[in-house]
């Protein structure tokens, strides 16, 4: 059998890795406790599961849904106006298959094979596999510690940048949990305008702001929307992860390339999960407040404890993720995470899974209560692997 080149750069994902290990430990009986993958353990809200069980139990709504409903879009509509400020118009909104399908595929729109597309490092692993996917070429950007993990456009030479035809940006960010703000997304524009490059920003994490103002839309700032796109996603605002929904917004021409894509691709979003998003975004909010504090919670259980026992891991300043640099005895990211799950019986991703930079460096997922977290941090100081 002969398979396609590129499968050759392409590795299963770390996660089913982990999660091999995770059942080989417990099927010999120890308790390990999960905080690698980033699925929310809270529940929906009550009216977005009523909402999505009544519309399930109409036979009608099993059929191909071919587009969005008009009631959909303008929920979206509502919800960037009142939550950011953005004024969105019907044409420039297209509902995804979660963020991942949409960033997986939005390069494929845009990228022909060679073309240069700018990637954040550290970054989700989708951000640089989309674009490979694509045929394009990556450019990495360093997101460095010293730089509040913000992308320095300046350090971008000028022939990489004018060659370049995509950029993608997330923030808040995940693996690093940086937050951007205004002046942030002023010279990303401003960039991106003097390159002519469109931008991608992947925004699931702005309900997750743990300290500061809620998180803003990439598309508040003027001329936004001339230069690019944003992902939003209900997955971690309404705890919505295995349903699948999110959505493009912004420049209405990047919005049209992938709307006609998607129509060779798939047949619109089930028609029930419309209902439920609809649901989602029109009725009360109070879900994603309640999640902003019992993250928060969970933030300050694990970065305090382990702080406590000598690992010093900074606060998380967004998302529902912890990013920590390795203790001063240890080097590599996936041999320590690996000690530490045997040891410990604590699961974490290893730093490399996302990028060169990322070595050095492991996430934990804020995904347990608050008494699971503090026994996760007590497991990992009897592992005697931290030295004060």
């Amino acid at each position: 059998m002969r398979f396609a080149s590129k499968m050759d750069g392409l590795q299963s994902g770390i996660f089913l890795e982990l999660e091999n290990a995770r059942k080989e430990l417990a099927a010999q009986g120890r308790e390990v406790i999960n905080l690698s993958v980033g699925t929310p353990d809270f529940a929906p809200a009550q009216h977005v599961m009523d909402a999505l069980r009544a519309a399930a139990a109409d036979p009608e709504n099993y059929k191909y849904s071919l587009a969005d409903k008009p009631e959909l879009t303008e929920a979206v509509i509502g919800w960037y106006r009142r939550r950011y400020g953005v004024a969105l118009e019907k044409g420039e909104v297209l509902s995804v298959f979660g963020s991942q399908e949409g960033l997986a595929h939005i390069p494929l729109c845009i990228c022909d094979p060679g073309d240069t597309v700018l990637v954040p490092d550290p970054g989700y692993p989708i951000f640089s596999i989309g674009p490979f996917l694509s045929g394009a070429s990556l450019y990495t950007m360093p997101l460095l510690a010293e730089n509040g993990y913000l992308a320095d456009f300046e350090s971008i030479p000028a022939a990489v940048a004018d060659k370049a035809k995509l950029m993608i940006v997330s923030y808040p960010n995940n693996p690093v949990t940086a937050a951007a703000d205004y002046a942030f997304y002023e010279r990303l524009v401003f960039f991106a305008k003097k390159h002519d490059i469109i931008v991608v920003h992947d925004n699931a994490y702005s309900e997750l702001v743990m300290d500061a103002e809620p998180g803003m839309s990439f598309l508040a700032v003027p001329g936004a929307k001339d230069v690019g796109i944003e992902f939003n996603s209900l997955s971690k605002s309404h705890n919505l992860t295995g349903c699948r929904i999110s959505f493009a917004v912004g420049n209405r021409d990047v919005i049209d390339k992938f709307r006609v894509l998607k129509s060779q691709i798939d047949y619109g979003m089930f028609l029930p999960l419309q209902y439920a998003a609809i649901a989602a975004l029109n009725g009360p909010q109070d879900i994603v407040e309640q999640n902003r504090v019992n993250y928060r919670l969970r933030r300050d259980a694990l970065c305090r404890g382990l702080r406590g026992i000598g690992w010093n891991v900074p606060d998380a300043p967004a998302t529902m993720f912890v990013w920590a640099k390795l203790p001063d005895n240890y080097g590599k990211s996936f041999p320590f995470a690996m000690e530490l799950l045997e040891k410990a019986g604590v699961l974490c991703v290893p730093g490399e899974s996302f990028g060169r930079l990322g070595e050095g460096y492991v996430r934990f997922a804020l995904v347990m209560g608050v008494p699971v977290i503090e026994r996760a941090v007590a497991n990992i100081e009897k592992s005697g692997m931290i030295q004060a």
